[in-house]
């Protein structure tokens, strides 16, 4: 179930928002509160695909009974490392096979044919919507308590209810239990964050609809052409540069702000990342919450920056590797952290700025999203090949198609340079929808739900509605 389809917005989330308010005013205490959300949240996971359910539930159980063994009063060393290292083996074989198990075999049987070999059955296995989330959560929940920095949750309802939480479930911000430990505990219910909440939704459901799905037409046309010449190829990288932009940050303040709804904070995901001025800025503020992960949970227990430089710079490679691997089993995922990592080792080695540092900011910002935008082309490609073709087409190295015309004529449309200027206009601007979504006013509020009503007829008329990120 996505947050943009009619069952969500019309069936769904008012019969939870009714119910869970009315046990609420009934007194009802936050553990059936929390006993309710994990009811939906499974529901809400399940829609499609019911036997996953039992997937998250299996890590949940795993993880839980593992923080039992690690946080046991008097427990001994071996017993707290093989509490880890089970919610840890667990929940990556899980996120092994189900993500990578068809690459990693596909790979195998490249190679074993090459020798002349015979290849082995590869069975189609379904990606679990959210698996790469979920499973980071609860890692992070068995590798904090290990290390005293979270308190051990007090029973298993709670910790379920941490692990399936819908808002945040499928697509992020990865939300650490120590940052909501309380409030699963005890939280506050006020007017004041539930309208803050309908903001955060609205204009996040507005981006979506508006911004996200209309440069995605246009950016699916461009990288199905055969041979796009050069401004119809900038003009469509540009437009995946803005949907997957748009798309991830429209998820995650929705998830914020169904999060206020029921008195959770979860965390900031994006704060502006096309306005950064190099590359490792810029990683400061896309997708905070899984940069964050991998810098606390992976590069600082791979020494992080107290080490030879050397080793640095190998720790910024193993990360990015990482990260690359984690938004997919294709090499274009594995290439574009590899492709990150380079710019951010070269970055490091002058002390965290670009090469191109000493340049008026404005030239910095250009030339930052130019390289930025070049690694977008490589994660939107089937391939390896499309991504230098494209690359090509970007640099006027391709051969133009005779049918370059007509797809101008189809992407040049006056509403789709409309829209394509409203997101370039939100990209680099100021204007943070999540600053201005913090801030409560009668005009704010109206605005926004006159934003929400608008998206919801539009919807009514798109055909085109993905969400990219669920397939990570």
């Amino acid at each position: 179930m996505v947050f943009s389809s009619q069952i969500f917005l019309f069936y769904f989330l008012p019969t939870f928002l009714v119910g869970y308010f009315v046990l609420f005013k009934l007194g009802a205490r936050h553990s059936y509160l929390n006993f309710f959300i994990t009811v939906f949240s499974y529901i809400f996971y399940g829609w499609l695909e019911p036997w996953l359910v039992f997937l998250m539930l299996g890590s949940t159980l795993v993880v839980y009974y593992s923080g039992k063994l690690i946080s046991a009063e008097g427990a001994s060393r071996f017993q707290r490392n093989f509490g880890l290292g089970l919610a840890m083996v667990v929940n990556m074989g899980a996120l092994a096979f189900f993500k990578y198990y068809m690459f990693g075999m596909g790979a195998f049987n490249t190679v074993i044919e090459k020798f002349g070999g015979e290849p082995f059955h590869v069975m189609t296995v379904l990606l679990p919507v959210g698996i790469s989330f979920y499973t980071f959560q609860s890692m992070s929940y068995a590798i904090d308590i290990w290390r005293g920095t979270a308190p051990p949750v007090k029973n298993l309802a709670t910790f379920a209810c941490y692990v399936a939480l819908f808002p945040q479930l499928v697509a992020g911000p990865i939300v650490r239990y120590n940052t909501v430990a309380e409030e699963l505990d005890s939280r506050t219910h006020t007017l004041e964050n539930f309208v803050r909440g309908i903001m955060f939704f609205c204009f996040g459901f507005g981006e979506k609809i508006f911004l996200a799905n209309n440069v995605g037409i246009i950016a699916d046309r461009v990288f199905a052409a055969d041979a796009p010449g050069v401004l119809n190829s900038w003009w469509g990288a540009l437009a995946y540069m803005f949907q997957i932009y748009f798309d991830f940050s429209a998820y995650s303040n929705m998830a914020i702000g169904l999060g206020l709804m029921l008195g959770f904070h979860f965390p900031r995901n994006f704060n502006g990342p096309y306005r950064a001025k190099s590359i490792t800025e810029f990683w400061k503020y896309w997708h905070i919450s899984l940069t964050s992960w991998f810098r606390d949970y992976l590069y600082i227990a791979l020494g992080g920056n107290r080490v030879s430089k050397g080793r640095l710079y190998l720790n910024l490679f193993l990360v990015m590797f990482a990260s690359g691997v984690w938004h997919g089993a294709n090499w274009t995922f594995v290439c574009w952290g590899l492709y990150h990592a380079f710019f951010m080792i070269i970055e490091r080695a002058h002390n965290k700025e670009a090469l191109y540092s000493r340049a008026p900011k404005l030239v910095q910002v250009i030339l930052t999203q130019v390289i930025v935008l070049f690694g977008w082309v490589l994660f939107r490609a089937d391939n390896i090949g499309e991504a230098f073709r494209m690359w090509k087409s970007l640099l006027g190295l391709n051969a133009v198609s005779g049918a370059d015309p007509i797809l101008a004529a189809e992407i040049f449309t006056p509403s789709c340079v409309f829209f394509m200027g409203v997101a370039g206009l939100l990209s680099f601007w100021r204007f943070r929808s999540y600053d201005w979504c913090s801030e409560i006013s009668t005009k704010r509020v109206i605005l926004a739900l006159v934003v929400f009503v608008v998206a919801v007829l539009a919807l009514f008329t798109q055909s085109y509605n993905p969400f990219l990120y669920f397939q990570f």
